[in-house]
């Protein structure tokens, strides 16, 4: 039995590294800029589709000029698509930076509703260069296709998205606790008037996290796009799993929405193996029975309301 729930079990990884990829990224918008970005997801989704236009001669940038580009091997035209994306989507991130900044200090729901519609309007730019219809990320061969181990296939795709997952976790880790710059982060999630006292440059740190927190999103948008496909509303299937990880895991918490989204990952996974329309619903009920008895998520920071 064991032996029949291992693909699902490393199909609940995979899912779960990358939910808390894209998790972590919401998570530093929310710590140092204390917005919830509504257009995180829409972010996620314009990573997928600018590495559609790097990978695909069909995908959104038909320029005779680049058909000497197209003609590079599928694998080099993805490692640039690595790097191109989530560039691109960091820069459409601070440009929304710019625009929240006539928010800060104001009423809360200002930031909230303006995210809400700049996610809108890069839907419906998604729109309007790609359509409606969905795409699939062309990837290269030697990641495609599966391999047999014993009785079982595995998918080779899905276990280079945990890999790489796992590793882009590791290396935001390290950035985040063994780098003067990501101390300067960390200070400013918990008291960033202190970091303004301090002599740093208050502005330019939101535009940078706002920013590295969007290519976070751009990065996990591209390695998700095999797997989920690439259409226009994807973001709202990614932005609300990156919610409920937050608070799951418990707002601040690096680990604790780690080990959220391998938890919701796998939940997800494992329901979608015997009760598939109760997949997504599963993550739901994960929340609210953790909440239940711990409200402050997994490894949250208790509460003047507890006793």
């Amino acid at each position: 039995m064991l032996l029949h729930l291992l693909p699902h079990i490393l199909n609940g990884l995979a899912l779960g590294l990358l939910f808390a990829l894209l998790a972590l990224g919401f998570m530093l918008i929310i710590g140092v800029m204390e917005v919830i970005n509504l257009a995180h997801g829409s972010l996620f989704a314009l990573g997928a589709y600018v590495a559609l236009a790097v990978m695909a001669p069909d995908g959104g940038l038909p320029f005779a000029f680049l058909e000497p580009y197209y003609a590079l091997p599928a694998g080099a035209r993805y490692a640039i698509a690595l790097v191109v994306g989530p560039l691109v989507v960091g820069v459409v991130g601070m440009g929304l930076e710019i625009c929240l900044r006539r928010t800060y200090g104001t009423d809360p729901l200002y930031g909230l509703l303006l995210t809400f519609g700049a996610a809108l309007v890069l839907e419906e730019v998604i729109r309007s260069i790609w359509g409606s219809s969905e795409y699939f990320l062309p990837i290269p061969r030697e990641i495609s296709g599966g391999f047999i181990a014993g009785d079982l296939i595995y998918s080779t795709y899905r276990i280079y998205a945990a890999v790489f997952a796992a590793a882009m976790i590791g290396v935001l880790w390290v950035f985040l606790n063994k780098t003067p710059y990501g101390a300067v982060i960390k200070a400013g999630a918990h008291d960033s008037e202190m970091v303004r006292a301090l002599g740093y440059n208050l502005t330019r740190l939101r535009l940078l996290v706002f920013g590295f927190g969007a290519a976070l999103a751009g990065v996990a948008g591209i390695i998700m796009a095999p797997i989920w496909g690439i259409r226009p509303v994807v973001g709202v299937d990614a932005v609300i799993p990156a919610f409920v990880i937050i608070v799951l895991g418990g707002v601040g918490s690096f680990w604790g929405a780690v080990s959220a989204g391998i938890m919701v990952g796998l939940v997800v996974a494992l329901t979608a193996a015997f009760f598939t329309d109760w997949s997504l619903l599963s993550m739901y009920l994960l929340l609210l029975l953790v909440v239940t008895f711990r409200a402050r998520g997994l490894a949250g920071k208790s509460s003047v309301l507890e006793a």
